[in-house]
């Protein structure tokens, strides 16, 4: 029994979860209020219903009046004719109308009573559904701008996920061009201390580093210039042969 009633409660959890995510405030506000107007449309048909009854009820009693005054002429006539016995039937009949329009009456009155009651009611609901149309607009705009609120803040939520993915992506990218231009000047060091043959160079006629080298040392007039500075020194300046200079 007591897992049973935890399975209840967990499911009852997750119903009210889903409930909530398909639940649309403002949907449920304007189905209320539109219930609430056909109960006011209710009312007022049942008011103008109230009113055609007793304006029927009202009819049938004007008839039966004119019946009864009708019959009251008609047994004073007998009476003047000397016809007693059709003035007694006229009052006979009379008699008879006499209920009718006391059944009439009573049930005009309540109709009479029904109606206000009625009309109260109409005017009291008709107020309260004004009240709940503006507490409902108000409702409505404040979870419209709330909503918007949410959707700019998961909108600003991705956007700085965004932005922290592409800032990675950039720093790799930084990164990666380091390392490149280290390997490009790691290159051209070798290549220039003769470890790695630049064969580019050698294409073009440059030759090797020893080949670069030999020709660098064997510049005629680099080697003429020397010999001129030499020959200006002094003597005791100028180098013996043999000498390290």
């Amino acid at each position: 029994m007591g897992l049973w009633s935890r399975f209840r409660t967990i499911f009852g959890a997750k119903v009210n979860r889903a409930l909530d995510r398909m639940e649309n405030p403002v949907e449920t506000l304007d189905y209320s209020y539109e219930k609430q107007l056909a109960l006011l449309r209710d009312v007022k048909r049942g008011l103008a219903d109230i009113a055609t009854s007793k304006q029927r009820l009202k009819l049938q009693a004007e008839k039966l009046q004119q019946q009864d005054g009708k019959l009251h002429s008609q047994a004073q006539q007998a009476l003047v004719q000397g016809r007693e016995d059709l003035a007694r039937l006229a009052l006979q009949r009379r008699q008879g109308i006499q209920p009718q329009l006391q059944s009439l009456a009573t049930q005009i009155a309540q109709l009479d009573d029904q109606q206000t009651k009625l009309a109260q009611a109409s005017q009291t609901l008709q107020t309260r559904i004004e009240m709940f149309r503006t507490q409902k607009e108000t409702i409505k705009a404040q979870y419209t701008a709330s909503s918007a609120q949410v959707k700019i803040g998961e909108s600003f939520t991705g956007l700085s996920r965004e932005m922290n993915d592409i800032g990675t992506a950039v720093q790799r990218a930084q990164d990666r061009i380091e390392q490149m231009q280290a390997r490009s000047g790691a290159l051209d060091e070798l290549i220039d201390s003769g470890a790695l043959e630049d064969y580019t160079a050698q294409l073009g006629g440059g030759g090797d580093y020893i080949d670069r080298q030999l020709r660098a040392g064997a510049n005629p007039d680099i080697e003429a210039e020397l010999a001129s500075l030499k020959a200006q020194l002094p003597d005791q300046h100028r180098p013996q042969l043999g000498a390290p200079e």
